[in-house]
């Protein structure tokens, strides 16, 4: 990397946080993520979703705090101890919560935006995830051997990408701790 891409690169990611404590809309990244891109190609922060959370909704948070907060729409208990949420704000109705005793677990959509840092999305082949994951990523079944998923791990956190019932490709994204989604995956429940 060049010491220029090195010196932006360093201060975006200085400036990244207090654009972020600004609000969604008023935060925005470089569509390429290239240096020196216009305003017609920022998108804002509130489309990106990955293994850490998306927005306010950090793998690990507490939902009582969100709750308090505002940014919980709804709750529904799930299994073994399991508590799926709505968001609100820009994210209403964009993403699923799941909470596993009281703390962010993971976060999923079935909607685009948003995308994973890496810029894959619900909609697209898994033909595509292979190229842009690469090495990185890889295909897993369940343990029944009846569904097939896309994987690519961060430490003790994944990235999960699984089929649409009635169109080939990706119709659910699903990121947060492995101990919760992959394992939901292979056992066939979010539990």
């Amino acid at each position: 990397m060049n010491r220029l891409a090195s010196t932006v690169l360093a201060g975006v990611l200085a400036v990244a946080p207090l654009a972020a404590a600004a609000g969604p809309a008023a935060a925005a990244v470089p569509a390429s993520g290239a240096a020196g891109d216009t305003a017609p190609g920022l998108r804002p922060l509130t489309e990106v979703l990955g293994v850490g959370g998306a927005g306010p909704y950090r793998i690990g948070a507490r939902l009582d705090r969100l709750a308090a907060a505002g940014l919980i729409d709804w709750t529904a208990p799930g299994r073994a101890g399991v508590e799926h949420a709505g968001a609100t704000g820009a994210w209403a109705g964009v993403i699923l919560l799941a909470f596993r005793d009281g703390r962010l677990v993971s976060v999923g959509t079935a909607t685009v935006p948003p995308r994973s840092p890496a810029g894959a999305a619900v909609g697209m082949s898994f033909a595509e995830l292979a190229a842009i994951y690469g090495p990185r990523g890889r295909f897993i079944r369940n343990d029944a051997g009846d569904a097939t998923a896309y994987l690519v791990r961060f430490g003790s956190r994944v990235e999960l990408f699984t089929g649409h019932p009635i169109r080939p490709g990706v119709g659910y994204y699903e990121a947060g701790l492995a101990s919760f989604v992959e394992v939901g995956f292979r056992r066939g429940c979010s539990c």
